[in-house]
């Protein structure tokens, strides 16, 4: 208990405290003062308080990590980050997948990465890319982390350092994808991501998904740079980050069985003196490959063997992976070569899709594509019958579902319901069911033929027009629910500031508390332990408990409300003014109660504070034996 008659600034009464540790919640009291915790106990007096906080019982916790975020984009539009801190998120881990703002805009010889690397991978528009590319102001990686000071943060900030970037940075964004680095341009990369460690960023980000390409012409059919750095590279650069006893965020090289296990071998401290922290993107249960879980829980389970002696997590996500699709733009499609061609286009740029979707030849591919493995006989339809698939595109229509269309009494249908319909209409004549359905049916040639001239014909009517959502993963809850506990495993890939139009797991951390609450509040102090301390205590950052002294990072939580909420249903498609552009966002209205960043409150009963977006509340964060031994960004 505080003592010394010494004032609070805030007192939250009669909270049933999770700490961070996974221990029983208990009914207490929780001071804060300067920033930081100041004391928990039972009957704390309130008249040594500014302001209480009657809490009633409700949850009061450590506030929420989220630590696979591409925010650090929007954090230079929006520092606040409101559909971060609204779920409960007082952190967020930025520059993931390689992509970053490590080293500013780099924009020299005519090439604009920012744009060029995150347009397609994130599919973040590219007018907002050239935005945030417009703000930049520092040019290393020192001065990025500075500039944070400047910036009115919601929530703390921790940066990686992005491997594409830093190989732009030192290569030049035509030679990083064109050729291989020089001994000297190695050297150079190593030496960056040695200052950058020694700055105190808490690792270092690669991306090996194979169907991750750059946006701007004359490289929209490469992949972005870390994509041509070989194993040697990745060696050398990663050993940086184990000396230093960091983190290296990572994605597989889906297509290699055999490069994925060399790739995250290095974690092995057997092999290579001591364990390097690697974090892969994802452990999720895809619909149309069940044996890739299953691969990935035996790696891992291998890598944290003792005879390995690896660190190794790969990240899942609390929640039905639903994916939304304008025409064909969406992440899925650019693991499909001939859907891919149509992503290379301009989002705007209709006639070229409209060009390409006109060629004969490429509607043989098309039909290649939809058909390969659902006909005939031979190892492609044994793999889909044994759903082992090569591509996460169900190609059912009965798994495509209209979201949005020029055809409004399509909404909320499949595309399987509404082609039945076109076939009985083409049949009598009759059934359907507007004028407008009648004109797009009419449209059609009769007969319409299969599902796959069906759907083709809406991409070359509607384009974009026609948006639709699909689940490519985690359709089973108990599976899901399984992964989030996996010990092995960290929660929390939630892609958060990315797929502005695509998806939407903001309120992933409630998720996952949902999931437990259905087990008890032991089970909820565990989630909230997942949530908070474990991955802190990951990424080596000096937040996620509750204990006098720590940064005074909170969320008040409303069991009842979260027993009643329904995430689907609080999905929102709505205009970003910030973005000049749509976005899917999530609400949790009535969830989260309060928020808490280093000691000020930044949501309060359903809004955001006056200080909120206008002071700055977060920091960076850096790690934490950096940051016990130097003064703090936040200075």
């Amino acid at each position: 208990m505080d003592g010394g008659g010494m004032h609070w600034d805030v007192l939250f009464r009669n909270a049933l405290v999770f700490d961070g540790s996974g221990a029983k919640p208990q009914l207490q009291d929780v001071a804060v003062r300067d920033g930081c915790i100041a004391a928990i106990g039972s009957g704390l007096p309130e008249r040594q308080a500014r302001e209480t906080v009657e809490v009633g019982g409700r949850w009061l916790m450590p506030g929420l990590l989220d630590i696979h975020t591409h925010f650090d984009l929007e954090v230079e539009l929006e520092p606040g980050l409101p559909e971060a801190v609204r779920h409960g998120t007082t952190t967020v881990v930025v520059a993931n997948c390689s992509l970053g703002l490590a080293y500013g805009a780099q924009r020299r010889d005519g090439a604009d990465p920012i744009v060029d690397c995150f347009a397609r991978v994130e599919n973040v528009p590219k007018h907002v890319l050239r935005k945030v590319g417009d703000r930049v102001t520092w040019n290393d990686s020192r001065a990025y982390l500075e500039h944070f000071r400047d910036l009115p943060l919601g929530p703390n900030i921790v940066p990686m350092i992005p491997h594409s970037m830093l190989r732009i940075e030192v290569m030049g964004l035509h030679a990083s994808v064109t050729r291989e680095p020089t001994a000297q341009e190695l050297m150079r990369m190593g030496q960056l991501v040695e200052k950058g460690l020694r700055e105190g960023y808490v690792g270092f980000s690669t991306d090996a998904l194979p169907f991750h390409f750059l946006a701007n012409r004359p490289n929209t059919q490469k992949q972005i740079p870390t994509q041509f750095a070989r194993y040697g590279e990745l060696k050398f650069l990663t050993n940086l980050v184990r000396r230093w006893g960091r983190v290296w965020q990572a994605t597989p090289p889906k297509d290699s069985k055999i490069g994925v296990f060399r790739n995250f071998l290095l974690t092995s401290g057997r092999l290579f003196g001591k364990p390097l922290k690697v974090t892969a993107v994802a452990a999720i249960d895809i619909v149309t490959n069940k044996s890739l879980l299953r691969m990935g829980l035996l790696l891992s389970r291998m890598l944290n063997s003792r005879f390995l002696n690896g660190h190794f997590r790969f990240q899942a996500l609390a929640a039905p992976f639903k994916l939304w699709s304008d025409g064909v733009i969406t992440p899925i499609a650019e693991e499909i070569p001939v859907l891919r061609r149509l992503n290379e286009c301009d989002l705007d740029d209709r006639a070229s899709r409209m060009k390409i979707m006109g060629d004969p030849a490429w509607q043989k591919e098309f039909r290649r594509m939809w058909t390969h493995g659902k006909t005939g006989f031979g190892l492609a339809r044994l793999k889909r019958r044994l759903r082992m698939d090569d591509n996460v595109l169900t190609r059912e229509l009965g798994d495509m579902h209209v979201e949005t269309c020029p055809v409004a009494s399509w909404n909320g249908e499949s595309l399987q319901q509404v082609y039945e319909r076109l076939l009985r209409w083409q049949a009598s004549g009759e059934g359907a069911r507007s004028p407008a359905e009648q004109e797009a049916f009419a449209s059609f040639p009769k007969p319409a033929g299969d599902d796959c001239d069906f759907f083709l014909h809406l991409l070359r009517r509607f384009d974009t027009a026609l948006r639709w959502w699909t689940i490519t993963a985690n359709r089973d809850r108990e599976t899901t629910k399984a992964l989030l506990f996996d010990p092995q495993l960290l929660p929390g890939f939630n892609d958060s500031g990315a797929h502005l139009t695509n998806m939407a797991f903001y309120d992933g951390n409630l998720r996952m508390l949902q999931f437990a609450q259905e087990d008890g509040q032991e089970k909820v102090a565990r989630a909230v332990q997942r949530l908070t301390q474990e991955p802190a205590e990951f990424f080596g950052l000096a937040v996620g408990t509750l204990k006098p002294g720590a940064q005074a990072d909170l969320a008040v939580i409303d069991p009842e409300a979260l027993r009643l909420y329904d995430s689907d249903a609080g999905i929102r498609y709505q205009w970003r003014d910030i973005f000049e552009a749509n976005q899917l966002v999530n609400r949790s209205d009535g969830v989260v109660t309060h928020v808490m960043i280093a000691g000020r409150m930044a949501w309060r009963d359903g809004a955001y504070t006056e200080a909120h977006g206008r002071e700055r509340l977060g920091r960076v964060l850096l790690n934490r034996e950096h940051e016990s031994q130097s003064t703090p960004l936040a200075a």
